[in-house]
């Protein structure tokens, strides 16, 4: 009897759970001087087709206009069996929440995107942790039919124990919980 219990309330919660998109809150008051620098993406949650697959750094600039821009880098399978490390540059467009841009990848590897992909800020510190967000196909009822996030470090080796529980809770604030998976840092992209 207590594990159908469990099992209701369980499902109860998530049929209560808004997924979406235009639910979707993010960082209040963000402060896009403090977020430049280098990110190492330490989980993912990948979206439809060909993406970025480890060894995943941004590193995010803020020029004297204010404009904000970003170069990343990452380990790549093209044609089944060919391994690079595709070099981005990426140009964001401001939107009237200044957590929320749209975002263009410039460079050769500039077919691993689909177009202007939204990149939302959820949540950081500014100085450990950092939660990013986009989604490229709204569905129907209104939840993200295809989307990617990143969960970023300022640290290589990943997640300070005080930031994983902040992380895993928005994780399931944007209906991605249990969709991540671990990214691994080689150096695979240094030596490239």
């Amino acid at each position: 009897m207590l594990r159908i219990c469990v099992a209701l309330c369980v499902l109860a919660t998530c049929w209560a759970q808004d997924c979406q998109v235009s639910n979707i809150q993010v960082m209040q008051n963000f402060d896009r001087s403090r977020y430049t620098g280098r990110w190492y993406a330490v989980a993912k949650k990948d979206p439809v087709g060909l993406f970025l697959l480890d060894n995943v750094v941004a590193q995010f600039s803020v020029d004297g206009s204010g404009k904000m821009t970003a170069t990343a880098q990452g380990r790549v399978i093209i044609l089944n069996n060919w391994e690079m490390c595709a070099n981005m540059f990426g140009t964001f467009e401001d939107t009237p929440d200044p957590a929320k841009f749209k975002m263009r990848y410039w460079g050769a590897a500039a077919y691993l995107q689909s177009g202007n992909d939204d990149h939302w800020v959820i949540d950081t510190d500014y100085d450990n942790y950092a939660i990013h967000y986009s989604c490229r196909e709204v569905d129907l009822d209104g939840t993200c039919l295809d989307g990617y996030s990143f969960i970023f470090s300022r640290h290589p080796t990943g997640l300070r124990p005080e930031d994983q529980k902040i992380v895993t809770d928005k994780k399931k604030e944007i209906c991605f919980l249990g969709k991540y998976r671990r990214v691994g840092h080689t150096g695979f992209c240094e030596s490239s």
